[in-house]
């Protein structure tokens, strides 16, 4: 063949410039073939953008030193994953997440079998998911290193839902102001997989969290354990909502000791508590606060629908305040309940209290109001050992309708996916 002298420099100096242009962009290309997959451990800031799909594909952790910010409007799909790698973003101690919705663009973190598109809307081919549709993938877990009340009072625990061969997944600490970053207008859709036998991930779990956090406006919808999970900790929340959870609405353990403020759980045929409260493993009691909640039961024509539906349960000593809470649609049975003689004790003390609770009696299809319970029936003590039931009358009245300030102020969940 004969050889182009000419030609031969220029090939040269055209496959050196490519090789040179293809060193300088090694700096700023991902590892992954999909630019927006997230992986493994994110070890460096990064920002998931609006605009486009994201998709969360295993356990995802974001480690000590790195902060992980998700835009408004940005829309995360998880994939399905399997038993512990079952897919689920966890922020851990010394971790950030800031992500900042709007009520107008908010974040959502949902399944890859979610219709929603990158704009938050859906197509009009493409029904969303119900709320009957759930553990399609993990949840969210922020992991701070504020103080929680353990048994034998170690300082630390590995969280439930995460393998204990992952330390990503300890909490807890001595920092009660710690700072996890901002969760803000997000909407958690479709979670709670289950990675065990009797072993599922929360909608939301914050595991010794501090007050440096900053939590409002979130949604959670149709995950199989409970919807917002607090162990321990004391960050603040505000506006919270949570819809056809598969077991307990809001749960508090391990002494949380923050403010819960506005908040809403309704009810379907799939769950449990509205408010299940447990008190500390530990010498450490700690005090929580919730203020305002409305509670909504899961009644077809005064007949229950839920697998237990009830109430609120109290348990295992707890201690704190629940305050100005206005229960709908809670059938004949469905009570708040002291579960043993020490939780009687801490009401007996004074260390557990209870004020302006209003009680409204579901109605019939044709709308009659069904048959309910008094007050003292309303109020359990289980054991019969305080004068819980008889005090009862004292800070709970039976109503008609909704008293303006009673509850939570809804308009407040304008954004989310339920109300819409």
């Amino acid at each position: 063949m004969k050889l182009n002298i000419l030609k031969f420099p220029l090939f040269i100096f055209i496959s050196l410039l490519i090789i040179s242009c293809s060193d300088d962009d090694d700096s700023t290309t991902t590892t992954t073939a999909d630019p927006y997959t997230l992986s493994g451990n994110v070890t460096a800031d990064k920002t998931l953008t609006a605009g486009n799909i994201w998709t969360l594909k295993g356990r995802v952790s974001v480690v000590d030193g790195a902060t992980l910010t998700i835009e408004a409007g940005t829309v995360i799909k998880a994939t399905a994953g399997t038993g512990a790698d079952a897919s689920t973003l966890i922020i851990a101690r010394g971790g950030k997440i800031d992500a900042q919705g709007t009520a107008s663009s908010p974040i959502v973190m949902t399944s890859v079998s979610d219709n929603i598109q990158a704009d938050g809307t859906y197509p009009s081919s493409g029904a969303a998911l119900g709320v009957g549709t759930r553990g399609l993938w993990g949840g969210l877990l922020v992991l701070g290193k504020a103080s929680c009340s353990f048994k034998n009072d170690v300082t630390e625990l590995q969280i439930e839902g995460i393998p204990v061969s992952d330390t990503n997944g300890l909490y807890g600490g001595s920092d009660d102001a710690d700072n996890s970053g901002t969760i803000s207008y997000v909407s958690i859709r479709h979670g709670g997989a289950e990675i065990g036998e009797g072993n599922e991930i929360n909608g939301l779990t914050l595991g010794g969290v501090g007050s440096g956090t900053t939590i409002d406006n979130v949604e959670v919808i149709a995950n199989v354990d409970d919807g917002i999970e607090f162990f321990g900790g004391t960050v603040d929340a505000s506006n919270l909502l949570v819809w056809g959870q598969g077991d307990d609405g809001i749960d508090i353990d391990q002494a949380y000791s923050g403010t819960i403020t506005n908040a809403m759980v309704v009810l379907t045929d799939a769950s449990d508590h509205a408010f299940e409260i447990d008190g500390p493993e530990g010498s450490s009691a700690g005090s929580f606060t919730i203020n305002g909640a409305t509670i909504i039961g899961a009644t077809d024509d005064c007949s229950p629908t839920g697998v237990d539906g009830e109430m609120a349960d109290y348990r295992k000593g707890a201690t704190g305040a629940t305050n100005n809470i206005y229960a709908l649609n809670f059938t004949e049975g469905k009570d708040v309940e002291l579960d043993a003689s020490a939780d009687a004790a801490t009401y007996t003390a004074g260390t557990l209290t209870f004020a302006n609770w209003d009680i409204q009696y579901p109605l019939a299809d044709d709308d009659s109001v069904c048959a309910g319970e008094a007050i003292n029936k309303i109020f359990d003590d289980k054991v019969d050992a305080s004068t819980f039931e008889a005090d009862a009358a004292g800070w709970a009245e039976i109503v008609t309708a909704k008293k303006a300030d009673a509850g939570a102020d809804e308009s407040a969940f304008d954004w989310t996916f339920y109300k819409q």
